[in-house]
């Protein structure tokens, strides 16, 4: 999971654990706000990312598009920067957070008692046969319960246990909601639980998890 000050949950974490800022050397990540381009860019990553694994042009255009991906790569590797400093996975006002690695979803309630987010799915996430593939649904889960522990006040937490169970095929570019919140806590110990809807209100996957406050040094 990943911490954001500018996030204002109930109660301060530091209270409850005053080794908050050195747990597994955490950096204090700040939100970013870098500009219309990277959202562009990342919404054009998104469309290049659905193309990548849908289109079927001949060797001459893979060609061509593989030099012009290399074009951007040499564009782009002098400004390699730390984790935590550059503005993906740190731009809430994106979908994802800006992150290409999470799902193009959005806050839209952060509070003590719960988390929701909206969004789709879209080609880049399919399995088969146009259903969303079994393995992107987990990592939505995971971004949820992260945002989710956050949002209660807890301590940098880890995923200790997660479990989803499917109940329905869940479909690409519709959109679809997910809920979450705390269910139990018990010391380190943060029990959650989330649902991923449809338009409908009809669960399409359910998920709990455990999510454990770091000790000091933990990584």
């Amino acid at each position: 999971m990943t911490h954001y000050t500018s996030l204002n949950a109930e109660g301060n974490p530091r209270d409850e654990d005053p080794e908050y800022e050195h747990h597994g050397g955490f950096p204090e990540y700040g939100p970013a706000s870098p500009g219309p381009g990277f959202g562009k860019f990342v919404a054009t990553m998104r469309r290049l990312q659905d193309l990548a694994v849908s289109a079927d042009p001949g060797d001459d255009v893979w060609d061509e598009a593989a030099k012009r991906a290399d074009a951007l790569m040499t564009l782009l590797q002098p400004f390699e920067a730390d984790a935590g400093e550059s503005p993906a996975g740190r731009t809430p006002d994106l979908p994802g957070m800006g992150s290409l690695l999470l799902p193009p979803w959005k806050l839209t309630r952060y509070a003590p008692d719960g988390v929701e987010m909206a969004g789709h799915f879209s080609r880049f996430h399919v399995g088969g046969n146009g259903a969303v593939h079994g393995g992107v649904l987990p990592l939505l889960f995971d971004h949820t319960f992260g945002m989710v522990s956050h949002a209660a006040g807890r301590p940098i937490s880890r995923t200790a246990f997660l479990h989803v169970d499917y109940r329905k095929i869940t479909p690409i570019d519709v959109p679809l909601t997910i809920r979450g919140r705390v269910t139990k806590i018990d010391g380190r110990k943060a029990f959650v639980s989330a649902e991923l809807t449809d338009a409908d209100d009809t669960v399409l996957a359910e998920g709990n998890g455990l999510m454990v406050r770091l000790l000091p040094g933990q990584p």
